[in-house]
């Protein structure tokens, strides 16, 4: 029986201001690897710690693909990484449908995200309420790939794997990082043109899945 709904922000409960950030690093640092591989190491350098500013966030990915990091180019990922949570939203039905699922369920949050962005889209959507807990990866010291992120998340809930269920937008780090350990995995596929299953094209089809 599910207990707890661990959900995913960036592309499942809110929406980026501008087009997918982590692509545009990689098209700005001019990063030549495959996205599989590119993005677990740009998120273990820029997410699994705290950094005093943006810019030094961005000279440890700069340093972890051995990119030489001028001003210009930090001043270009600076704005465009500021861009992306400044004009950030929640989707249309995401503080509806939370509210409604926390009178029956836990609410968990757990984020690969920077020190920076993602509080300030939270608080500015007062969405830190909305749930029970909240994990970061810069916090945890782990992104989501890791399998014992979920497995700290666990263990500091006490729940059992079978009572867990994970939402989100990614199948890297979302639903094969969850089924890692055995988690449930429910994805989130807004645009409907991705082939794995159990899917949901909104948060509004979300319970009905659970359901099920």
């Amino acid at each position: 029986m599910v207990r707890v709904i661990l959900f995913d922000l960036w592309g499942t409960l809110v929406e980026n201001g501008t087009w997918s950030p982590v692509k545009q690093i990689k098209n700005i640092l001019r990063i030549n690897l495959p996205f599989p591989e590119y993005i677990v190491r740009m998120e273990q350098a820029m997410m699994t710690s705290k950094f005093d500013d943006l810019r030094d966030a961005f000279k440890s990915v700069c340093h972890e693909f051995e990119k030489p990091c001028n001003d210009k180019q930090l001043d270009e990922l600076v704005g465009m990484w500021n861009k992306a949570w400044m004009l950030a939203h929640p989707y249309d039905e995401t503080k509806e449908v939370l509210e409604k699922l926390k009178e029956k369920y836990h609410l968990v949050l757990v984020s690969n995200t920077d020190n920076f962005s993602i509080n300030n889209v939270l608080e500015k959507f007062a969405m830190k309420e909305m749930f029970d807990k909240i994990y970061f990866s810069y916090e945890v010291g782990l992104i989501k790939t890791n399998k014992n992120f979920f497995k700290h998340v666990l263990n500091d809930l006490n729940m059992q794997v079978k009572n867990c269920v994970m939402v989100g937008d990614s199948i890297q780090s979302d639903i094969m990082a969850a089924k890692k350990i055995g988690m449930k995995a429910i994805l989130i596929d807004r645009k409907n043109n991705r082939d794995l299953h159990p899917k949901i094209k909104n948060l509004r089809e979300l319970e009905k899945v659970l359901e099920l």
